[in-house]
């Protein structure tokens, strides 16, 4: 505000001062009114020509000199171009620090080991490290621009890339390397851009493939002796009335072993099945209704009564899938619930829909457990209890077997709990394996 009252001053005297010389010209020439008149005029030109000069000024310096020092101007002009130019100086500071940033930054990117790539909103490549040329063979003089998925044709990756459900990495061999195995984790930010980072994990594959051979051919190994040791003991027990008192106890206890040692290795030869085998792509139109209904009764004569057991039908669909794994991931849930849970509790084995899809639920009220173990309880062998599930007999395997068999039926395992208020355990099913009765019966009329 003071600088315009300051323009209005200055402005004011330079009239003033022109009216007056006018005045005392139109004085001595006999004509008043009209060099008042002609001094007024000659102050409004003065001035108006003194901003066109500033303007110009400002005009030059912005369009071939803005980096350097302003022109020198006047009044509201000189404390302007004062302004642009702190302004101008202070955006010019931010822009370098920022550069700064962006330098440290790539060049922090350059120093990984792990590719990283910047896609833009079109998912069209931006920006990459050395590491992404190596591992995806990316060109920086011909690959910018391009969309990624042009460029890496696994369509499993594409189908991952697009479905924009990034929660689980993604493994695949390299495009360059065959045997080099890389994992994919993108994570999206901005305006709809994505960061995509793949990491050398081939080794650590290696390790893996390692040791589920091994578990696989231990077990194998392990069955035959197994069978003929449950075999002779489970001779010698039916005999037992001729052995001396003292090796009763012995031969009992030997034969509980034996049997949960062959329940152990038939868990880990199902459990290693399951990971090396693909997904059979001939999946069964499955009544799950009439499969909880056998798996229910099934669960009534292991519990004897110590439970009540209750089957809740409230979705109709079918669902498409392999019938013996489904089969063994429930029964797994519901045994581990009649096993778990103390004498009284009510146990539900539920079938109803979920979202767009299905799920299968088994819920109890029994005593529940602390959430902290939920992340962990589809980790082999892991027990809450070790005491309680050895004394049950079971292998700790159970719930991995569950968490394997819904992967490979696109499927997801969620465990919710409290300690007193029970658990529950839901296998939910996407809405692309469920098909109506009448889709399936017909499919079937038509074989």
């Amino acid at each position: 505000m003071r600088y315009w009252i300051n323009e209005l001053w200055r402005l004011g005297y330079m009239l003033f001062g022109l009216g007056a010389m006018g005045l005392l010209l139109g004085t001595l020439f006999d004509a008043l009114f009209a060099g008042l008149g002609w001094g007024i005029a000659a102050g409004l030109g003065l001035y108006v020509f003194l901003h066109l000069l500033h303007v110009r000024r400002l005009y030059v310096w912005l369009l071939r000199h803005p980096r350097e020092a302003p022109p020198p101007g006047t009044g509201v002009w000189g404390d302007l171009f004062d302004r642009l130019y702190s302004y101008q100086k202070a955006q010019s500071q931010l822009q370098q620090r920022l550069r700064d940033i962006l330098r440290r930054i790539q060049d922090s990117c350059e120093a990984m080991r792990d590719s990283v790539v910047m896609l833009d909103s079109h998912g069209d490549l931006d920006w990459w490290n050395s590491a992404a040329s190596e591992m995806l063979g990316l060109k920086p003089d011909h690959d910018r621009g391009r969309p990624l998925t042009n460029l890496l044709r696994d369509p499993r990756f594409i189908d991952y890339f697009n479905a924009r459900d990034y929660a689980e990495p993604l493994l695949i061999p390299s495009p360059v390397h065959h045997a080099q195995m890389l994992q994919f984790q993108v994570t999206l930010f901005g305006d709809d851009e994505r960061l995509v980072m793949a990491r050398d994990v081939t080794r650590l594959h290696q390790l893996e493939m390692m040791r589920r051979d091994f578990v696989a051919n231990v077990s194998h190994e392990l069955r035959t002796p197994l069978t003929v040791l449950a075999g002779y003991l489970e001779t010698y027990t039916e005999h037992a009335g001729e052995l001396p008192s003292r090796w009763q106890r012995g031969f009992t206890q030997m034969q509980a072993q034996t049997t949960r040692m062959q329940h152990l290795v038939d868990d880990l030869l199902l459990l290693s099945r399951l990971e090396i085998d693909s997904p059979d792509d001939a999946d069964d139109t499955l009544d799950v209704g009439v499969l909880l209904a056998r798996i229910i009764d099934d669960a009534r004569e292991l519990s004897a009564g110590q439970q009540t057991l209750e089957l809740q039908l409230e979705e109709s669909r079918r669902l498409l899938a392999n019938t013996h794994e489904i089969r063994s991931a429930v029964s797994n849930l519901v045994f581990n619930a009649v096993r778990y849970t103390p004498e009284g509790s009510h146990i539900i084995l539920r079938w109803k829909p979920w979202h767009d899809g299905g799920a299968v639920e088994v819920e109890d009220d029994g005593e529940g457990f602390d959430p902290i173990h939920i992340p962990r309880l589809t980790e082999r062998f892991y027990r809450i209890d070790k005491g309680r599930s050895t004394a049950t007999g079971g292998t700790g395997l159970g719930l991995a077997i569950v968490k394997h068999v819904l992967l490979r039926h696109d499927a997801r395992l969620d465990i919710v709990s409290r300690p007193g208020k029970g658990a529950r355990f839901r296998c939910a099913f996407p809405e692309s394996r469920l098909v109506s009765a009448a889709t399936a019966d017909a499919t079937v009329s038509t074989d």
